[in-house]
């Protein structure tokens, strides 16, 4: 959405080290590995700023390996990059990225289950 855009480009990257942060900061710890794991992973096949279907295919092969094990379907890379790429160029990009993230998170938070 364009207000997130706005907040992203008035917030300072996070180039501080998590060990040098003091204590209480989990969510910016959080939003740090987010951000190296993503970048670990792109631009291995071109753009370095997003994830080609082979890239995303290892980040969630090494990263989430539960979330392919659980899943029944020999295509679920290719549905998972089709419902990511909100923009149809055949990669995810960051925003992209974290959509995925956020229903995980969603998902897995027992808040959010039918039980309760």
């Amino acid at each position: 959405t364009d207000s997130a855009r706005v907040f992203a480009t008035q917030v300072p990257a996070f180039s501080i080290l998590p060990s040098l942060r003091g204590p209480g900061c989990e969510l910016e710890t959080a939003i740090d590995s987010l951000i190296s794991v993503f970048h670990n992973y792109s631009g291995k096949e071109g753009d370095k700023y997003k994830l080609s279907k082979k890239e995303l295919k290892e980040l969630l092969q090494n990263e989430l390996g539960g979330l392919l094990e659980t899943q029944r379907e020999p295509e679920a890379v290719d549905k998972i990059m089709h419902d990511l790429d909100e923009n149809g160029d055949g990669q995810v990009d960051f925003q992209e990225f974290v959509i995925l993230v956020v229903a995980l998170t969603v998902a897995c938070n027992p808040f959010f289950s039918e039980e309760t």
